[in-house]
């Protein structure tokens, strides 16, 4: 039994922008199902040309783009909210991979009907282009901070951001969350080894800034955390959902 667009649960988080009724009508009409996946479901993969767009309704998954030698980059965490497949809607076919890391539960579009909302609703058609800018917004700052900071900057970093999403989206209990990646994960995402993640961890740890064991997530001092981390807390930008 698929989920009204009208009665969504997700889209009435303070996160996600108010929708009008014309706007909730379109993409009533837009979604065409949902889809429930297992973990290490691959929902898309580069170089493919998928007919299907998602919006991520539960769930948590990975972007990532894989090089030649087998070696694998992390681009991006997954978090309900997160639209997919927009690459092969604008672009023909996608440029990385997304992979469920847990259990899903997606929106499922239909790519032929993208153009249609350029066309007849230029407000959804924004929320889209503001969403594109903010993905290119976060791969620059994480370009810069893999680029110019140590590994334990990098990574205080990376659990700030990571916890921030998790809180403006209700999935934090005061200051724990359920963490289910991987350590390979982070390095994937850090360009640092296994064993250097590990380590770097182990500081962390040491300094009583993050304990993450067993899929939990612990940081009892975020604003430290973001001292070391070389970054200012904000408040959660309200941003659209499709």
């Amino acid at each position: 039994m698929t989920t009204s667009c009208k009665h969504c649960p997700l889209r009435k988080r303070s996160l996600f922008a108010p929708m009008s009724a014309d706007e909730v009508a379109f993409m009533t009409r837009f979604k065409v199902g949902e889809l429930e996946v297992e973990a290490g479901t691959q929902l898309l993969m580069e170089g493919a040309n998928s007919p299907q767009l998602f919006t991520v309704f539960s769930g948590l998954g990975l972007r990532y783009k894989t090089m030649e030698d087998g070696k694998r980059q992390v681009l991006n965490f997954v978090f309900p909210g997160d639209f997919l497949g927009m690459q092969a809607g604008v672009m023909g076919e996608m440029r990385h991979s997304i992979e469920a890391t847990t259990e899903m539960k997606l929106c499922v579009f239909s790519r032929s009907d993208l153009w249609s909302m350029f066309k007849t609703t230029p407000a959804r058609a924004f929320d889209l282009t503001w969403m594109a800018a903010v993905e290119e917004n976060f791969l620059g700052e994480a370009l810069a901070t893999i680029g110019q900071m140590t590994a334990t900057e990098r990574l205080s970093w990376a659990f700030v951001r990571i916890f921030q999403r998790a809180e403006a989206l209700e999935m934090t209990r005061g200051p724990e969350m359920r963490l289910p990646y991987r350590q390979q994960d982070f390095a994937d995402a850090l360009g640092l080894s296994l064993v250097h993640t590990n380590k770097t961890l182990g500081r962390l740890r040491e300094r009583q800034l993050v304990h993450w064991a067993e899929g939990r997530l612990r940081i009892p001092n975020l604003v430290e955390l973001a001292r070391v981390a070389q970054i200012d807390l904000e408040q959660p930008m309200i941003r659209p959902i499709m």
